[in-house]
């Protein structure tokens, strides 16, 4: 069939209805499956989410079609929240990849219909060598609902499609139940962002998941003053370390206070250079410890409208964060 170009501009208004459609309707399938996790489902998805917990091997998704794309993206999302796992095409299976599944292993399965013919190797392979199926699928009463040791039964909702054929609101729920077996798994094996980051070194993400520790300026580095020390002094401070500001601290080097280029501007007017830090200072700065991640703190620096963050330890100060830190590590 040869596709038809749209040929007329599109009607902005038909289009932004039809989307609000579409999103209805998936949200109705949504708010379908919350009802049932409340009413039935709920004990299937913890005999799940406790059957995959209890494996030494990996867990293996498959399915077909639309099933097969979110099957993939299912596998990739349990691998990376500390539950190994990757897809395995069923018709691939049939010609060799069945190797791949081992005793120790567990298989999950994706099929709206529950009848899908190439599913039929992996589930009779499950079967022979006892390794735990567990199926997400609407048909209750199929073929791999049978086969399974654990059915996740998805209510049967309209799909968004206006002809009821291309999956949409089946396929959104498909993926929602599987992010909710990931974290569900997350959860329970006390899954860190330290753990995420083992699996996330690359990109914005992996960025945001560095510890300030491994970023900060200290040392020499670190532009500190006394209270009690001259605005001139300060300003001299803040210039020969160039990150705009100086931290104050107290006689037993506990945080007292911070000057910055904004604290100067505020005090221009004044007869400033016959003060101390004392005088112009924010006090109760903003401050984070060293095991803060970056995510973090690009978050205070872009809430409070700030360049720089002071890094304490026992409220003294060990290092500090500029905003060109976050862009250099590709944080921000």
């Amino acid at each position: 069939m040869q596709r038809k170009a749209i040929t007329a501009p599109v009607d902005r208004a038909l289009a932004i209805a039809s989307a609000l459609r579409t999103l209805r309707t998936e949200m109705n399938g949504l708010d379908a499956l919350a009802a049932s996790l409340e009413n039935g489902l709920g004990e299937p998805f913890a005999t799940a989410v406790d059957m995959i917990g209890g494996i030494t091997g990996r867990v293996i998704v498959t399915g077909v079609g639309k099933s097969g794309h979110i099957g993939s993206k299912i596998a990739a999302t349990l691998a990376s929240t500390g539950t190994p796992a990757f897809f395995v095409h069923p018709a691939e299976a049939n010609h060799g990849d069945l190797g791949m599944i081992a005793p120790d292993d567990a298989i999950i399965a994706m099929s709206w219909s529950g009848e899908t013919s190439e599913l039929k190797g992996i589930v009779a392979y499950a079967s022979r060598f006892a390794i735990p199926l567990i199926a997400i699928t609407a048909g209750l009463d199929s073929a791999l609902a049978r086969q399974a040791s654990v059915v996740l039964a998805l209510p049967k909702v309209a799909e968004a499609c206006p002809h009821g054929l291309a999956p949409t609101t089946s396929t959104v729920m498909q993926l929602v139940i599987g992010d909710a077996l990931a974290v569900a798994l997350l959860e329970a094996r006390g899954f860190t962002p330290d753990h995420f980051r083992t699996f996330h070194p690359g990109g914005k993400l992996g960025a945001s998941l560095v510890k300030v520790g491994e970023i900060m300026h200290r040392g020499e580095e670190l532009p500190v003053v006394a209270t009690g020390t001259s605005v001139r002094d300060a300003v001299l401070e803040i210039s020969r370390k160039g990150f705009g500001c100086v931290a104050v601290v107290g006689a037993d080097g506990a945080l007292e206070g911070i000057v910055t280029d904004g604290d100067l501007r505020r005090h221009i007017d004044t007869n400033m250079m016959a003060m101390t830090v004392d005088d112009i200072m924010t006090r109760q700065p903003r401050c984070v410890e060293a095991d803060a991640l970056a995510g973090a703190v690009l978050q205070l620096v872009n809430a409070s409208s700030i360049t720089s963050v002071i890094v304490v330890e026992d409220r003294k100060p060990v290092g500090l964060v500029h905003m060109h830190d976050l862009l250099r590590i590709g944080a921000a």
